[in-house]
């Protein structure tokens, strides 16, 4: 049996359809002992499945090593699962109620005027816009990001905020420095 250099080389025909009938042979079994890990969470079993063949698939040139590939798979499936419960980001847990409301009313109805108006500037002057007032990058940040010269980023800035004041009435955006 031919050893794989790296776990990224390419299996050979032969070695990858016997991982296919390993898959075949073996996978509902892995599914079923994921379902009972998980506590019946058929996404994640899912998931730990997949993780635990990606893993076996990486190892597979090499099973001449390993006695019993049935035996590692279920081994690998358990570590695997005892990680991601171990992960913080395992904590969340989906719900049918949600906290946090979008914004409604007068705040719903400024961002949609200001994206209107934002996709009525020349794609230039809003990506200058953008950068320096909603990511709030310096002049020079902005101009290295869009190939521009300084005093390009300041008189689009300049012309970009007219133009929205044009739009949206003089009252409307407060002047911010450039």
């Amino acid at each position: 049996m031919r050893l794989l250099s790296s776990p990224t080389a390419e299996l050979s025909a032969v070695d990858t359809e016997d991982f296919q009938a390993f898959v075949l042979m073996r996978g509902t079994h892995l599914y079923r002992t994921a379902c009972l890990l998980t506590g019946g969470d058929k996404h994640l079993a899912e998931d730990l499945v997949q993780e635990t063949l990606g893993r076996m698939f990486a190892k597979w040139g090499k099973r001449d090593r390993i006695q019993n590939p049935a035996g590692y798979a279920q081994t690998v499936l358990v570590n695997t699962f005892i990680a991601n419960r171990r992960r913080k980001s395992n904590a969340e847990r989906p719900t049918a109620e949600f906290h946090e409301l979008a914004a409604r009313g007068t705040d719903q109805d400024l961002r949609l005027t200001l994206l209107a108006a934002l996709a009525r500037l020349d794609t230039r002057d809003r990506a200058v816009l953008v950068l320096r007032y909603w990511e709030d990058q310096s002049v020079e940040e902005t101009a290295r990001l869009l190939g521009l010269s300084i005093s390009a980023v300041k008189s689009r800035s300049l012309r970009a905020l007219a133009r929205l004041r044009e739009q949206l009435g003089p009252d409307f955006l407060a002047s911010p420095e450039s």
